[in-house]
């Protein structure tokens, strides 16, 4: 993401490609390569769509007026990565741009007479530096379940009924029984729901005729495969934070890869 002196402004990941983080650019401060400089210049009186009709209206004359992100204009022409003009990001969405009561994200309400002038820098970093530029609200991963279920032994051994008990057994759910075949299967989204299966395990013990007899499900966690959930904090859009991890990832071991050539070659 990129920050500035303003934190409700982004710039949209669409043009990352095009900068570097501030702690691989080579200058002290910012640059064009690592940074995007905005104006913001703006008079209630002359800037304000609606102060002719507010001046006309005496109820209406005192009421405020929200400065945006729609009113910083960009000093970068151009970038690296091609020739256009950055903004900011807006809205995260076309459905937040939608629901939104102002044109872009608020910066600061102005009143009569009232004016602002500054220049913002929005400069490229990561979290590392400082967490105003951590796009992630929760990152979580769990290992898949792997859920085996052993109809030889269930049909020899359990009833209808005993497998209705099995299939409830569970607080998640994840099971479900065919009344036309009596087969037990799992859900189609029990990968998503399994996470407590303590209780299933108690059940099994149950209805075993001995304890060491083979489990009648089994819940094997996967060792290459993850369930991996990401939420944004509305910076980026969670699925271009994946894909841009992803993308450092794989930076990051090529280097390492190169800086080991490097030593087996001196």
């Amino acid at each position: 993401g990129a920050g500035g002196p303003s934190e409700l402004n982004t710039i949209g990941s669409d043009v990352q490609d095009g900068f570097v983080p501030h702690y691989d650019c080579s200058c002290f401060e910012w640059c064009p390569r690592c940074s995007v400089e905005f104006d913001l210049e703006v008079n209630y009186n002359s800037n304000n769509p609606n102060a002719i009709a507010q001046q006309a209206d005496e109820e209406n004359v005192l009421a405020p007026w929200t400065v945006t992100s729609k009113d910083l204009i960009s000093r970068n022409n151009s970038t690296t990565s091609g020739d256009h003009i950055v903004q900011p990001a807006h809205f995260l969405s076309v459905d937040e741009e939608q629901e939104a009561q102002d044109e872009g994200i608020a910066i600061v309400k102005l009143g009569p007479g009232q004016k602002l002038k500054l220049r913002a820098i929005a400069r490229m970093g990561i979290s590392k530096e400082h967490s105003k530029w951590c796009p992630v609200a929760v990152a979580t991963y769990r290992l898949w379940p792997d859920i085996q279920i052993n109809h030889e032994q269930m049909s020899s051994l359990l009833t209808m009924e005993q497998k209705q008990t099995l299939v409830d057994a569970c607080p998640d759910r994840i099971l479900e029984l065919d009344e036309v075949t009596g087969h037990v299967q799992p859900v189609d989204n029990a990968w998503d729901i399994a996470t407590y299966t303590e209780d299933l395990h108690y059940a099994q013990l149950a209805l075993k005729k001995r304890p060491e007899d083979p489990d009648f499900v089994r819940i094997v966690p996967r060792q290459d495969r993850f369930v991996f959930t990401v939420e944004s904090s509305g910076a980026m859009d969670a699925h271009d934070i994946v894909l841009s991890a992803l993308k450092v990832l794989k930076k990051r071991l090529t280097d390492l890869a190169v800086e080991l050539d490097n030593l087996k070659g001196s």
